[in-house]
């Protein structure tokens, strides 16, 4: 099981998997979304260890990952309101 890591230099500092660029708010958005675990797993050719690890530390730190969410909302209001039509609303 790889461990979950920051790096300012990678997603913004934001925490991954170690060795890859995938974020731990990407794995809890996909299982957000209706994922099976084991399919996420399979798509960032993770170990599935991987993809329960990186929710663990979601569930675990949830003032960063708020944190992160504000953040990612703030960035794609500003470029909706830049750019109208760019992002379709959900």
């Amino acid at each position: 099981m790889r461990e979950v890591v920051r790096s300012p230099d990678v997603l913004g500092g934001d925490p991954r998997v170690e060795g890859t660029r995938v974020g731990v708010i990407h794995i809890k958005e996909r299982l957000d979304a209706g994922d099976d675990p084991a399919q996420i797993a399979a798509d960032y050719d993770i170990d599935l260890a991987d993809v329960y690890h990186a929710l663990a530390y979601y569930y675990d730190t949830p003032e960063e990952m708020d944190e992160i969410e504000t953040r990612r909302d703030a960035f794609v209001e500003d470029i909706r309101r830049e750019r109208p039509g760019t992002i379709e609303r959900t």
